[in-house]
């Protein structure tokens, strides 16, 4: 784990004003999305995904596409950061893609979810609501799965404009019958924890604490149901976001309310 990650801000146990995850803006420049697979109606199962992602860059996507660039992307998306290029580049690039053989986003995937795992169970010790009986190993197993980041905190990112993957050429049908193999939640939700890796690496653990408390975990926060963060770690939750500037903060710390 990056050294960086140990740098942690104090958390609030308490906040009065709740805070609720909030779309991001997409960056001026649109993905081409693929016309076939996006008449693919959206299922229940989280190896299929609903007509939304199919903005993804493959290896078909023709080269006359006017497309941002992977930094443009992110700086857009979580401005005032300025990632460099190669770095935007390895974090939304999947090992299936071509382009994997000069880099891809495994090892910055495999950071993020250590990153975001020692920030939830941070936030789970020092909640109001912990018991002698919570399983923490659970708990993070069943907020941070790669499928429910994939699920919940990729579209809110606009992240299957933006990722590059090449699918089973079997997947690629109009009916989106055989879609369900491909794993797309699983795909998005490894460059969302690559994004969090490489915010880590590039701007330190004070900022990869930040996007996680306002840009991953309210997205989490699935009101009775068995994925994402438990029911009774909600409004501490919610309490961190708003110490942190809400789901719209500034990542850098300007302007953020001090801890109590």
């Amino acid at each position: 784990m990056s050294r960086n990650v140990g740098r942690m801000l104090a958390v609030p146990r308490k906040a009065s004003i709740p805070c609720r995850p909030a779309a991001v803006s997409r960056p001026r420049q649109q993905w081409r999305s693929l016309s076939a697979m996006a008449q693919a109606q959206p299922t229940s199962s989280h190896d299929s995904a609903p007509a939304q992602f199919f903005g993804l860059r493959t290896a078909s996507t023709r080269r006359q596409d006017r497309i941002a660039s992977p930094e443009e992307y992110l700086d857009s998306l979580f401005e005032p950061l300025k990632f460099p290029a190669e770095l935007a580049d390895r974090a939304l690039t999947h090992a299936s893609h071509p382009d994997a053989k000069i880099r891809h986003n495994a090892r910055l995937s495999f950071m993020g979810r250590r990153v975001m795992q020692f920030y939830l169970f941070a936030l789970l010790d020092s909640s109001p609501s912990v018991r002698q009986d919570h399983d923490f190993e659970h708990i993070a197993e069943r907020t941070l799965n790669t499928y429910i980041l994939g699920e919940h905190v990729a579209p809110a990112w606009s992240l299957g404009e933006a990722l590059k993957w090449n699918p089973p050429t079997t997947s690629m049908d109009t009916s989106g019958a055989s879609l369900r193999g491909v794993g797309l939640y699983k795909v998005l939700g490894g460059a969302v924890e690559a994004i969090v890796g490489g915010v880590n690496h590039q701007f330190g653990g004070v900022v990869s604490q930040r996007l996680f408390h306002t840009r991953v975990l309210p997205h989490l926060l699935l009101h009775g149901k068995p994925q994402g963060l438990s029911d009774a770690f909600h409004e501490h939750a919610m309490a961190i976001c708003e110490q942190f500037g809400g789901p719209n903060g500034d990542l850098t710390g300007v302007g953020a309310r001090v801890a109590q």
